[in-house]
């Protein structure tokens, strides 16, 4: 249906409705006399301002003037989600959004085709319909129409047009606009992509594609722009003749299906237009498009009977040859494989991959000639060289382009798809061993044959490797090696090359690609200039020209690390091999050569491939003592040298000179990977004062503090700087947990004397932290720079680090506030004269380059970039919830935030837009979705819980508070006068109001109820916790529950879907419920307090109906009122009944708890973890007391590191299985104690619900008899829960509590119902009523009375069994819990006095044989048979009873009256 009603929408793609003449008049006198709207009955008169913008949009956008009104009507319906800008501007947006989401939804159509290439995992329905839709719209020329419309969409027109007509606003509105225009065009190419991906496309169009790519021109930086990516990546996959290789049958069907061999001409057309067409704009692409149409000829060329096609399939050579002229692969290399969205996309890779495989394994004659004339090109260089000529110019360098390709295309591997494994034939299969030989899981199941050319490929281009393409080869292994397979054959194939056995006839030295040759180069270099080395008088040594490398070896050297660090980062078996290699010694070697002196970029590849092998622990600890041992960074200054030495000097007179810092970065690189690795206590001990301080000072005062001041000669260096030194800042500072000893001063003996030992660096980043140095005043004014280069959202250079060193700034202050409270308690307990402020009395500081206190808006006004930067966002939001426990700072922060209107606009914006993030807990748990995106759900979904947790703290102090102000709560005026609206009603903007209020409504149409509740079950709890909050305070209260009641109907809408149910989300649900409830029950007193009747008299129904909400048209209207009233409480006659929901959230709380199993231990003591487990609990948010996980980690696993001997050692792993036992055990534990919470809090709002309705609701609101049904139906459901032998005593006190309410209303409800006159019940015959004692009503014969009261005796009598019950399972302890039922049964007792008799003449006229003889009337009947049910109990009630009456609580008085009572 839905795709029938919009096809038209697809067929006229992207086409306006079109101007015209009747239109513009009826819109010019639409101020006079209106105008008709879609959708909207009657005529509409409009302003004339909106008929003139009307008129604007109409000529701008070339639409027809009605449809101009309907989207500018739009626009202001939409103005409040888009804060600051004007009707037309959200305008301009929706007619860009709209085009955005036809071209998305032709996209998603296209992608569900039935195909070659993929599928959807949608049924074979669905399937068919689409490809049958999609089939229609390409019958009607639909590339043509996309092709156009990418040709006639422009950027930078749409923006003039716009500019002209003043429809551009913000950065912001700007950034937005474009990427819609961009989204657009980007989704009509990826359409055609997918339609060729799934079934390509006929002659004709591709025709037509082909006239498209003939114009395309490259981006300013040589690549292709992403739609025209997408439109090669198209034409590719027309070309696309993989399916050869597979088995017969499935080859037979795709070749039914490929225009290519099915359609007439279409091999013969589209060859003579490649061969004899002009040169396009952009040969490369004209190269590509050949080389992919000879593959695709030779491809067919292998198919059976194509003879009559062989003058074309002959001509496949000769149209490679022309794509190899046309530098086809250099093309490939800087133009397609560059492109920022190639690796984005799975299925270009997979395209990319297959046409160079396509090309070695189908071509090899033409492989091998690019080899030749390689070789021949290195003897004529050679040569000219001996000669000492220039070399040749016209020399071609495609076999060097070949691999430099190969070598660029697979060093990224987003997907993990390792394509490059089919490079690698294993001499010994890996992991299977099928008919197919050592295949290795490679997505597309192809013979071995192929992988044995390729591998062939990669050995034998390594052999007698001429020196011109030695650099080349070594940057395609380094491609080839990127995967943890990969590395590891690339690891063997250097280590078989260097050894002897291989047949060499290279001679002695091995070839010159393998570790062999590579180290022991290495060991001669560090040999030859370890003697130039100068002596420490003559320092300017470095400046002198080198002795030691050419510029062609560095290169190479270079290239060989590259591959090196690849190779060992991939494979940790690698990296191990390396270092225990007894001859090679990489690590010794490495360091031996920085110290020499070489440039530093040659030295920064050194450190790069340091931190690689840094990567293993035990690598780390060794490299860290020969760090020291070798003074890269000084640590030790001897007094007889005069100058300093090591990384300083060079990046102070060196690196700052030639404005570039590889060094330094790389340096920075190998200090973050080694602290992450292991990290030594006692470094450089013995030398000078152990610890890692004098790095640290190194970073932080010459790296870090400086980084702003030098100069750059790359302008994106300067973050990169930042971004490297920040996180090893930021690692310290996470691994750092205050302890004691840090505050105090340990001293060492050095060389006879005392001296003060280095405090831990995570002391040093707080200390420096918690004042006013210039580390924090640099790291707040990096925020400031960073939010105000967001705010232009335009591109600049280094922009991605710039992002990641503010998110490690933020990051830094968020663990100085976790941490700073044990610190400042240690600091204070000890003797160090140290002086330290709170961080967040620091941020609220005077901004120096401001002069304002605006520091915490600036971190706040990361908010603002949610949807572009999450993580920032996240990192801000916690700060903010950090910050705003402390009620001092919350006042100076409201004023701050509201001060300048258009920040505060801004940062309202920002609050709201990170609350409507769409993400849901459910989302990050799919199998579905790549890890980047279910990363960032979780982060967006972390930031709004953090958004809320903030809103609950701050609701918690005195106004004025943060939450008042994004609420849209009055400041200047008492916060009770507030007049909450609609957003845009009014001019009030949106707020977190009607964001959580967004929330919680989504989904309360329907059945299933509120989305929030199942989807991300933890937001939507404290959604319902803040609107609680806002109802129960005194000063919100009033404009709240107006605002909810009035324009939201909320409680009603929410209520109705109780009781929810998310068994995997007990906890979240059961508070959620406990909210709610409470929030109504200040609803229903606040309505009947204001005697809002008809408000009060809605809510009760909901929650106490019985009968369904559509009442049966039952003719007999007498039976159902018996069954409401007598067979009531047995549930007779269902249909006509419905559980009350009252009774039906009672059921939905579970009163058994599962109990985590006892520990069983066999090395820790169980005493003293239980001990320990004691002493890791604090109370959480929420009140609780429960065990820290992380902090018992820690301990336990300090105690196993302390542990000595080889013993300890042996037992290790078991220890940590262990801890991981105790550890489960925990976390089961804490679940138990937040569940028990959890349900004891559900049970006090369900408690306070009822006795809200029982007590605070207008009386006549239930009729006397449903009263005390429904006080039976609720006593008896209570008791049945309570009684069960599961049931969880802790819920015992709350559950008492209710009895004793519900009892004392029963007693009251029946005693007031004995005192009706006898009137009241007319034709009503079971109602019993006594007017005096001795006389009882005469019961009508079809009638027989029931029993005492409307709900007769049995159901008392079952009320006071069940309260004996549950007094006896109270057994010795719960004294205060007896106390609530011995109220409770008092309170029945009382039910079978008999009311006082009046002293009137009737009575005084009854003699006393007329008492005696009378029958026995229903008070002394009832009594009799309450004395017969206790004494039914025994000694077993007497005792407890008598023993409370004895030492018990103060319940002495209680005592007397009840046993007087019994025994009257």
């Amino acid at each position: 249906m839905i795709l029938k009603k919009h096809k038209p929408d697809f067929i006229s793609l992207f086409r306006n409705p079109p101007k015209n003449v009747q239109q513009h008049e009826k819109v010019q006198k639409a101020s006079t006399e209106g105008v008709a709207i879609q959708g909207q009955q009657g005529t509409r008169l409009l302003p004339e301002q909106l008929i003139k913008e009307a008129f604007i949009l109409s000529d701008l956008f070339d639409i027809g003037e009605l449809a101009a009104v309907e989207l500018l009507l739009a626009g202001e319906h939409q103005q409040p989600h888009f804060p600051g800008l004007t009707r037309g501007l959200v305008a301009v947006l929706l007619y860009w959004d709209g085009k955005r989401c036809i071209a998305n939804s032709l996209k998603a159509l296209i992608q569900s085709r039935r195909g070659k290439t993929w599928t959807l995992e949608l049924s074979p329905e669905l399937v068919s319909m689409t490809t049958r839709f999609t089939d229609e719209l390409m019958e009607q020329g639909l590339t043509y129409k996309i092709l156009t419309l990418v040709s006639q969409i422009d950027v930078n027109n749409e923006f003039e047009k716009l500019q002209r007509e003043r429809g551009l606003g913000s950065e912001k509105h700007r950034k937005e606009v474009s990427d819609l225009i961009k989204e657009c065009r980007q989704s009509l190419a990826e359409s055609l992509f997918a339609w060729a991906c799934q079934s390509p496309l006929g002659k004709d169009d591709t025709l037509l594609l082909i006239g498209h790519l003939e114009r395309v021109t490259v981006e300013a930086n040589g690549s292709l722009d992403s739609v025209n990516l997408a439109l090669l990546m198209a034409l590719l996959y027309c070309f696309d003749t993989s399916f050869v290789e597979q088995n017969i049958e499935e080859r037979d069907d795709m070749m039914q299906q490929l225009p290519l061999l099915t359609e007439r001409q279409y091999i013969a057309t589209i060859h003579s237009r490649l061969q004899d067409s002009q040169p396009w704009k952009l040969p490369g692409l004209q190269a590509t498009v050949r080389l992919a149409w000879a593959l695709a000829l030779r491809g067919v060329s292998q198919l059976p009977d194509v003879t009559a096609l062989a003058e074309f399939t002959e001509a496949d050579e000769a149209m490679a040859e022309l794509a190899i002229a046309d530098n086809v692969f250099l093309f490939l290399t800087e133009s397609v494989v560059v492109s920022e969205n190639f690796y984005q996309e799975e299925f270009y890779i997979r395209r990319i991959h297959n046409l160079i495989t396509d090309f070695l394994a189908l071509m090899p004659m033409k492989v091998k000639q690019l080899r030749n004339r390689a070789d021949e090109d290195a003897r004529m260089i050679h040569m000219s060289m001996q000669m000492g000529n220039e070399p040749p110019i016209s020399l071609r360098r495609d076999l060097e382009h070949l691999m430099l390709l190969i070598g660029e295309l697979y060093k990224k591997n987003p997907f993990n798809l390792e394509l490059a494994l089919e490079y690698w034939c294993p001499s010994e299969p890996l992991q299977t061993t099928t008919l197919l030989g050592s295949y290795l899981g490679v997505a597309h199941q192809r013979p071995p044959q192929r992988q044995v050319v390729l591998s062939k490929f990669v050995r034998q281009m390594g052999d007698l490797l001429p020196p011109t393409i030695y650099i080349p080869y070594l940057k395609m292994l380094r491609g080839l090696a990127s995967g943890p397979q990969c590395a590891h054959y690339c690891f063997s194939l250097l280590k078989v090359n260097g050894s002897g056995h291989v047949e060499n006839i290279q001679g002695a030295g091995g070839s010159p690609v393998s570790w062999e040759h590579f180290f022991h180069s290495l060991m001669l270099y560090h040999e030859h200039l370890r003697k130039d080395l100068p002596s420490a008088d003559s320092v300017q040594y470095r400046h002198l020209p080198l002795r030691g490398i050419t510029q062609k070896e560095q290169d190479g050297l270079i290239a060989f690390l590259q591959l090196t660090s690849t190779i060992i980062t991939w494979s940790e078996n690698a990296r191990l091999a390396l270092c225990e290699h007894p001859q090679w010694t990489p690590v010794v070697v490495t360091l031996g050569l920085l110290q020499c002196s070489i440039p530093p970029v040659l030295k920064a590849e050194l450190l790069r491939t340091l931190a690689a092998f840094g990567k293993s622990p035990e690598i780390a600890a060794l490299l860290w003592q020969s760090l020291e041992y070798t003074q890269i960074l000084q640590t030790v200054r001897v007094p007889s040298q005069r100058h300093a030495i090591g990384i300083e000097v060079e990046l102070n007179e060196i690196e700052s000179r030639c404005e570039e810092y590889p060094l330094t970065r790389a340096f920075c690189q190998l200090i973050s990977t080694l602290v992450e690795s292991s990290f030594p206590s006692n470094l450089g001990a013995g030398l000078r004062p152990p610890g890692f301080d004098p790095y640290l000072q190194f970073l932080r005062d010459s790296v870090f503090l400086r980084f702003r001041t030098r100069a750059y000669r790359r302008p994106a260096e300067k973050w990169e700087v930042a971004e490297v030194v920040l996180e090893v800042f930021y690692k310290l500072l996470r691994d750092y947990e205050p302890q004691l000893e840090d505050f105090v001063d340990q001293f060492v003996e050095l060389q006879g004397e005392e001296i003060m030992a280095y405090k831990p660096p995570g002391f040093s980043l707080m200390y420096h932290l918690l004042n006013e140095s210039p580390m924090l005043e640099l790291a707040l004014s990096l925020l400031e720079e960073g939010v105000k280069q967001l705010d232009t959202y335009a591109p600049f250079p280094g922009k991605k680090h710039l992002e990641k060193a503010v998110q490690h700034c933020l990051a830094l202050l968020n663990l100085t506030l976790q941490k700073e409270n044990l610190f400042m308690d240690l600091l204070r307990e000890s003797q160090l004269a140290l002086i330290v402020s709170p961080l967040e009395q620091l941020l609220q500081g005077i901004n120096p380059r401001t002069k304002k206190a605006d520091n915490v808006v600036n971190i706040a006004r990361y908010l603002y970039h949610g949807n572009t930067n999450p993580e920032l966002a996240f990192e801000s939001a916690k700060i903010l919830c950090c910050i705003s426990c402390n009620t001092n700072i919350q006042i100076k922060l409201v004023g701050d935030f509201t001060h300048d209107q258009s920040i505060s606009q801004k940062l309202m914006a920002g609050f709201v837009e990170c609350l409507d993030s769409e993400d849901t807990e459910e989302f990050i748990r799919l199998e579905e979705g790549s890890e980047l995106e279910k990363k960032l759900a979780g982060i967006r979904h972390e930031t709004r819980i953090h958004i809320l947790n903030l809103l609950i703290t701050s609701l918690e102090r005195n106004p004025p508070s943060l939450a008042l102000y994004l609420l849209g709560f009055e400041l200047k005026k008492p916060v009770s006068t507030t007049n909450l609206q609609d957003p845009g009603v009014l001019g009030c903007p949106r707020t977190c109001l009607h964001a959580i209020l967004n929330i919680l409504e989504k989904g309360t149409e329907g059945r299933t109820g509120p989305v929030a509740v199942r989807e991300s079950p933890q937001l939507a709890e404290l959604c319902y916790q803040v609107i609680y909050q806002l109802c129960a305070c005194s000063d919100t209260s009033g404009p709240t529950l107006r605002y909810l009641r009035t324009s939201q109907d909320f409680l009603f809408s929410q209520l109705q879907h109780l009781p929810f149910s998310n068994k995997e989300y007990e906890i979240s649900i059961l508070n959620q419920m406990s909210w709610l409830m409470k929030t109504a029950s200040i609803e229903l007193r606040v309505t009947s307090l204001n005697r809002q009747r008809s408000h009060t008299q809605r809510l009760l129904h909901l929650l106490l109906d019985d009968m369904p909400v559509k009442p049966y048209s039952d003719g007999e209207g007498g039976v159902e009122d018996e069954n409401r009233s007598v067979s009531g409480f047995l549930h007779f006659d269902t249909a006509t009944k419905v559980r009350r929901k009252i009774l039906s959230i009672l059921d939905s709380i579970d009163f058994s708890q599962e109990i985590p199993e006892p520990l069983q231990l066999d090395f820790f003591d169980r005493v003293q973890i239980e001990q320990v487990i004691a002493n890791c609990e604090h109370k959480n948010l929420r009140g609780q007391t429960v065990c820290n996980v992380k902090l018992l980690h820690r301990v336990l696993v300090a105690e196993v590191n302390a542990l000595q001997g080889m013993a300890a050692i042996g037992q290790r792993p078991l220890l940590m299985e262990e801890i991981s036992t105790i550890l489960q055990y925990v976390v089961a534990r804490n679940k138990l104690l937040q569940c028990l919470h959890a349900k004891r809090h559900v049970l006090e709002s369900w408690r306070q619900l009822v006795e809200i309705i029982l007590t605070a609701c207008p009386q006549d609101l239930i009729q006397a008899e449903d009263r005390q049904l429904i006080i039976r139906d609720i006593l008896q459901d209570v008791h049945d829960k309570i009684l069960d032998d599961e049931a969880a005593q802790e819920l015992m006190p709350v559950v008492a509590g209710a009895v004793f309410t519900l009892t004392a209303h029963l007693s009251q409800a029946v005693r007031t119902e004995q005192k009706q006159p006898l009137a009241s019940g007319l034709g009503e015959a079971h109602y019993a009523f006594m007017l005096e004692g001795s006389i009882a009503s005469p019961a009508p014969a079809e009638n027989p009375v029931v029993g005492f009261a409307s709900i007769g005796d049995s159901s008392l009598h079952i009320i006071l069994k069940k309260l004996l019950d549950f007094i006896l399972k109270t057994g010795g302890g719960f004294q205060r819990v007896r106390t609530h039922l011995y109220g409770s049964l008092l309170y029945y007792l009382q039910i079978a006095q008999r009311p006082d008799e009046p002293d009137t003449l009737e009575a005084a006229k009854k003699t006393m044989w007329e008492r005696l003889t009378a029958p026995e009337d229903v008070f002394s009947k009832l009594q009799r048979e309450n004395i017969a049910i206790i004494e039914s109990y025994g000694a077993a009630l007497m005792e407890v009873v008598c023993r409370d009456a004895c030492d018990g609580h103060e319940i002495g008085r209680v005592q007397q009256l009840l046993f007087s009572v019994i025994i009257e």
